[in-house]
């Protein structure tokens, strides 16, 4: 993979997991570069002013995955408040290439807040990715003390950020966490 100049969060955060992912044939992808707008403390990601987005990255975790022969797919970003869409284009287009490759593979999304932002939210939706999910890092009490933004107001409620889309049925993540739980 050295050559499709992607980004994994398995290599990035040094995880002592990535073998163990690779032989379930499953890796996550850190799309939009390496570099991350936000400055939050709990994070290890470089920050910083990054480059635009790579108009060929789709293909490349395409290669990627083509390479490695993986069956579920995370994607996941630095956080984009440069971009007008956070980046959710981007996630699109990845979801969409990996959907035209093998529709069969599970590929899950892992995205950022796109600062609140409803149209970015619906980009990704509409590439029907099998699972969106949303990182919030930490409980509400402690989200000031850790994030960058220090606010949670940004986040999308879980009944946008946390639908699961299987297939031919969806279910909410309530706030407890739980399919199914507390709305």
């Amino acid at each position: 993979m050295d050559g499709l100049q992607l980004h994994t969060v398995c290599e990035s955060a040094h995880c002592p997991n990535q073998g163990d992912c690779f032989a379930r044939k499953t890796a996550t992808f850190m799309i939009l570069g390496d570099i991350c707008t936000r400055n939050c403390r709990f994070c290890a990601v470089k920050h910083g002013q990054p480059a635009p987005p790579d108009a060929n990255e789709p293909g490349h975790i395409v290669e990627a995955v083509t390479q490695l022969r993986l069956q579920y797919v995370v994607v996941t970003s630095v956080t984009r408040d440069d971009l007008s869409d956070g980046g959710a284009y981007q996630f699109a287009r990845v979801v969409d290439a990996i959907r035209g490759y093998d529709p069969g593979i599970t590929t899950e999304v892992l995205i950022p807040d796109f600062q609140g932002s409803r149209p970015a939210l619906e980009a990704v939706i509409a590439s029907r990715p099998t699972v969106i999910n949303h990182n919030v890092e930490t409980v509400p009490r402690l989200y000031p003390q850790v994030s960058s933004s220090g606010q949670l107001r940004k986040i999308h409620p879980p009944s946008q950020a946390g639908k699961i889309h299987g297939r031919g049925n969806s279910h909410q993540v309530g706030t407890d966490g739980r399919i199914g739980g507390e709305q």
